[in-house]
């Protein structure tokens, strides 16, 4: 059968690969487009079988809101090279689209069949990272330079504040949101660190235990969100910073994700 150019075009709308892998596919399938489309599929999962032992130390952090949901996800690559590809950004803009439409199981179950015409063009191992979705309370994001991103999710407030608490968090790192969040596992694993250091002191016993008290007290308030000073006000905490915006706004949950 004749391969036209129209039919290696159409296969090419459709799967995004070279001319080449779309005319050597319709010679095989003899003009069928569905199998070519399965040739190719076979294909591209090959080849991302053969990459899945690479290393992903860098790729694009994506966000998208729509109707009432966002979505916070990673998609990781070989180099900076491919994070910057326009496939590969729009491969993160369809993932996350798909997020949106059916859920975090739903994207990751999808995820390999989106993803491997992509590794097919581009070369480069390419996989799904974390995916993150918030359907309730008034949500903000902060992406910094594609490499690390942060949605939160508050109750009360203005989107506008969500905004700039996430990107305290980008900057910060808060590991945990209060107090009350860190395990006692950390609190005694802390103790046992900062004990050896104050017993080293010549202090009475009494100043001891308040040195000890200190150090770790400090110790995880630079680690603890509404203890931090805002990073765009640091005379005020973020506590403090909610409080100002109203006694009922408080801060449901936040994530987190980095590529460094």
């Amino acid at each position: 059968m004749n391969i036209t150019t129209e039919m290696i075009k159409e296969l090419r709308d459709s799967t995004g690969v070279s001319v080449m892998q779309c005319k050597k596919a319709l010679e095989e399938a003899q003009g069928d487009m569905e199998k070519a489309l399965m040739i190719l599929r076979k294909k591209s999962s090959e080849i991302a079988a053969k990459k899945s032992d690479r290393e992903t130390n860098d790729g694009l952090v994506a966000t998208k809101t729509e109707g009432g949901k966002t979505v916070l996800l990673v998609l990781k690559c070989e180099t900076d090279f491919v994070a910057k590809n326009e496939d590969f950004v729009a491969l993160a803009k369809t993932l996350a689209d798909k997020a949106i439409a059916g859920g975090k199981e739903a994207v990751e179950q999808e995820a390999a069949e989106i993803i491997n015409p992509v590794i097919q063009k581009v070369g480069e191992k390419i996989e799904l990272g974390e995916v993150t979705v918030y359907d309730n309370g008034v949500i903000g994001t902060y992406v910094h330079n594609g490499k690390s991103g942060v949605m939160v999710s508050l109750r009360g407030g203005t989107e506008e504040l969500a905004r700039d608490i996430a990107m305290h968090i980008a900057a910060m790192k808060p590991v945990y949101l209060a107090k009350s969040d860190v395990p006692e596992e950390m609190k005694q694993k802390a103790t046992e660190l900062f004990s050896k250091e104050v017993a080293e002191s010549n202090k009475p016993e009494e100043i001891k235990k308040k040195m000890l008290e200190g150090k770790i007290d400090t110790y995880f308030k630079e680690q603890t969100l509404l203890d931090q000073p805002f990073i765009k006000n640091p005379d005020m905490t973020i506590s403090a910073l909610l409080q100002k915006a109203g006694q009922d706004v408080k801060i449901n949950k936040f994530t987190r994700v980095s590529l460094a």
